[in-house]
């Protein structure tokens, strides 16, 4: 047996294939040991010597960073952006009015998928951004996407320090702006272009209403300690109603910029809003923002209000929702429902809303903004016609103009709505005579108007 053997190895060693093969063998072990090695050292220095931090779209932070990666972008050469292989970007377009008027565009370039590298505090940092190709749950237009960060070290405060910068940035790049959100699937998405802050007094309601509000308002802020201690629900529910065109829309706008808030406008009749999905929006909204459910009347039956007659004639909630009045009202104020929220609706109808939708607790704050009375109609004019004075137009209490009385008691109380007066006084905008002359004329239009809108 051992012969046998001691001729099969020197066969084997005498043939040159075979000796061959063994060595391809041995070199093919080798490399694939190797390559296991370098594995297994990466995953080791990865895990112990790096430090990563990802961030997801969904996420508020994702567009703090990305705002802050494409300023690193169009900073000094030392510092910008520099891509691993070659040089890909991508274009972000950011469009701005002015306070002329004007719009302008600017462009910023931000990391594309791929891998990319900056220097940050003397450090290299690598950036990576990932897009799948599935989209976000409930919405199909955009992908999910995440933006993974890694350097060499073992402190974190680089990454923290990295998104305090962020976060100051958009602060920064808001400052003076009201921004719009609406919201797409699971997350707010801001809307257009962000707005100048509109000055409060520039939206003229009956007498003492916008301070009344704004008080309101500026005392929740500042109560959270006293709704805590007293295990309160720390939200408030506003409803302004009134007729279209009073200003209820624009004095929650006003609002915003005056307490230097944004504003999510929330649509409930929006095919696929469930129960589900305004609770996520309701809870995840941005910071500092005004939920506005517009229209609140028109978004959802109310249970007095669901056989057919009550349709044909032209009632409310006309058409089956996905979501329901029982889900709404859950997310009010249910068990779910989130804390430290401002909610404005508005409705042209008030006496078609649910009783339970405006009952306290979801709603504590009821307004009616209605047609210009005498006093709106005086500072109307008068801020339109301001008086040559020093004193400047957005203050508090601009001067009155001599021929506001008469503006006031030719047109009558109770007759127009603010956005008819805007309308009148912007064809005569630097003309106050020449509005004067063409009151009688508009009188009667908006009198004709309003006797057809009682007849229908």
């Amino acid at each position: 047996m051992d012969g046998l053997i001691h001729f099969a190895a020197n066969a084997l060693n005498d043939n040159p294939y075979f000796s061959a093969g063994a060595g391809l063998f041995g070199m093919g072990m080798g490399v694939a040991l190797l390559r296991r090695f370098g594995m297994v050292a990466s995953l080791l220095i990865r895990r112990n010597l790096t430090l990563t931090m990802e961030i997801a779209s969904h996420d508020t932070s994702y567009q703090w960073v990305m705002h802050w990666l494409s300023k690193r972008a169009r900073s000094a050469n030392s510092n910008k952006l520099q891509r691993g292989a070659g040089q890909h970007l991508s274009v972000e377009t950011s469009v701005v009015r002015t306070e002329t008027g004007r719009i302008k565009a600017a462009f910023d370039f931000i990391p594309s998928t791929g891998v990319h590298y900056i220097f940050h505090q003397g450090r290299i940092l690598r950036v990576e951004r990932v897009r799948s190709q599935s989209t976000l749950q409930g919405a199909s237009i955009a992908p999910f996407e995440s933006v993974t960060l890694t350097t060499v070290g073992f402190d974190t405060r680089i990454f923290l320090d990295i998104l305090e910068d962020a976060r100051c940035a958009a602060i920064a790049k808001d400052e003076g702006w009201t921004v719009i959100y609406k919201a797409v699937g699971p997350e707010w998405r801001q809307f257009g272009y962000p707005r100048p802050r509109r000055a409060l007094n520039s939206v003229v309601l009956k007498e003492g209403l916008a301070e009344s509000i704004t008080s309101d308002v500026q005392e929740f802020i500042d109560s959270q300690k006293w709704y805590s201690v007293r295990g309160i629900p720390y939200r408030r529910g506003y409803l302004l109603y009134g007729p279209p065109g009073c200003g209820k829309s624009s004095f929650i706008t006003a609002l915003a910029g005056h307490l230097e808030f944004n504003i999510c406008v929330l649509n409930l009749s929006e095919i696929g809003m469930s129960a589900d999905r305004l609770e996520h929006l309701l809870t995840h909204a941005p910071l500092q923002s005004i939920i506005l459910l517009e229209d609140i009347d028109a978004a959802l039956p109310s249970r007095e209000d669901t056989n057919d007659t009550a349709r044909l004639h032209g009632r409310a909630y006309e058409g089956m929702q996905s979501l329901t009045l029982s889900g709404l009202l859950n997310a009010l104020d249910g068990v779910a429902s989130t804390d430290g929220r401002i909610l404005f609706m508005t409705t042209n109808y008030v006496d078609r809303l649910d009783p339970a939708l405006v009952r306290p607790g979801r709603v504590d704050y009821k307004a009616e903004i209605g047609l210009c009375t005498r006093n709106q109609l005086v500072r109307m004019f008068s801020r339109f016609y301001p008086v040559e004075t020093a004193q400047p137009l957005a203050s508090a209490t601009p001067s009155q103009h001599p021929l506001a009385e008469r503006f006031a008691e030719a047109l009558g109380e109770g007759i127009v709505s603010p956005a008819q007066v805007q309308g009148f006084l912007l064809i005569h905008k630097s003309a106050p005579h020449s509005a004067m002359a063409a009151l009688p004329e508009f009188r009667e239009v908006c009198l004709r108007q309003r006797a057809k809108l009682k007849q229908a």
